[in-house]
Formats: structure tokens, sequence, C-alpha cells
């Protein structure tokens, strides 16, 4: 007999994609992960929940590929700001804290405690993404600021950059941030703020000083 041929994937239209990952990252961060259900997405996207079940295997699923997606943009919003020829370097990295935060400012403290708990595998997924991202972005604003002379070179850029990461992880523990009752934006923020001020040189950080945060 012959073997039938295999069932090609099901792909998902880019706008349909684009809705779904939009919605569920908002009742994420707006919710937490126990209220984003497949039956509340598909209610607020008018579509059928057989629907979202063809396209995706569940809202892990779809929560995961949130989390590339999230990730994506971070690194393309680096890479877009570093090659802005109108922005020195100071109004570069506060654009970029600005758009952290701004992306995460619904992001709740108690999130991150729930898939913690719940989800671990989208946990370590998350944390897995940090680990690739922020050495990347964070490399990108040394090599750059170095060149330009506004960050400190008698410092490893490897050990620097290790040690910011290691600080972020640390930080956007559940316990941590209940600890401090801080939300993950002013986490973000504070770092990246204290992490720079070690590193700029003096012009670097009058550069810096002279923009206000948005």
């Amino acid at each position: 007999m012959a073997k039938a041929d295999p069932v090609p994937p099901v792909s998902v239209a880019p706008d349909l994609r684009v809705r779904i990952l939009r919605q569920a990252r908002l009742f994420l961060f707006t919710h937490g992960y126990a209220r984003c259900t497949m039956d509340e997405l598909a209610a607020e996207l008018g579509l059928s929940k057989k629907t979202l079940y063809v396209h995706f295997a569940g809202k892990d699923e779809i929560l995961a590929a949130v989390v590339d997606d999230v990730a994506g943009e971070i690194r393309a919003e680096a890479e877009a700001l570093l090659r802005n020829p109108d922005l020195n370097f100071a109004a570069k990295l506060r654009g970029f804290v600005a758009g952290m935060a701004q992306r995460h400012a619904a992001l709740k403290p108690q999130t991150f405690r729930e898939l913690q708990r719940f989800a671990p595998a989208l946990y370590r997924r998350i944390e897995e993404m940090r680990a690739r991202t922020l050495p990347y972005v964070f490399g990108r604003f040394v090599e750059v600021g170095q060149r330009d002379g506004l960050v400190r070179t008698d410092l490893p850029p490897g050990f620097a950059i290790e040690y910011f990461l290691h600080a972020m992880q640390g930080l956007l523990q559940p316990a941590v941030l209940e600890r401090l009752q801080l939300a993950p934006p002013a986490v973000l923020g504070a770092g990246i703020d204290l992490f720079f001020g070690g590193l700029l040189t003096p012009a670097g950080r009058k550069q810096y000083e002279k923009i206000a945060p948005r």
C-alpha cells in the first residue's frame, strides 16, 4: 500500500498571526498567564476557538511566539536607533530605554510568578531569550559607545555585558520583584541607567545627563 503524502504544516496568514500575537501579548501583560485563555483570545479576535487551534496547539505555543516576537522587536529597535545618523549616542541610549519601558509598561511582577509556577517551560524560554538578546543589544551599544569615546575601554566588553545579563536575570526573578515592589519596566530602566552610569566616560555621562528621560 502506498504511503499517503505527508500533510504540510498549517501556516498562519501574516495579518492573522500579527493579530493573534498582539492580542495574546496584551492579555498576558495586563491580566497574567492564568487569565490568558484560548476562549478569551478567540472572543477578542472574533474567531472560533477551533480556528485558533488550527494554527496553534495551545496558548503556550502562542505565548512562545510572543516571546520570540518581543526579542525580534528589541533587536530591530536597537539597530534602528544605532544606525540613526541624526541622534548622538546618549539620545540613542535614552530612546532605547524609553522603548523598553513602553513595551513592558503593562507587565506586572506577578505575571513572572505565574509563568514560573504554571508554565515553567515558557518561563525558561523567556530567560533564554534574555540570555540571547541582552548580550547582543548591549554589546552593540558598548561597541558604538567605545568607538565614539563615550564608553570606557578599560573594562573588557565581554565582562561588562555578562555582568549586566546576570544582574538583569537576578533582578527580574519573581521573588526579587515582589521584594523590591517594582514592576519590570522600572527595574529595566533603573538597571540600564545604573549599568551605563558606570561604563560611560565623563564626556559620555555629560551627554547622557543632558537628555532628560522620555
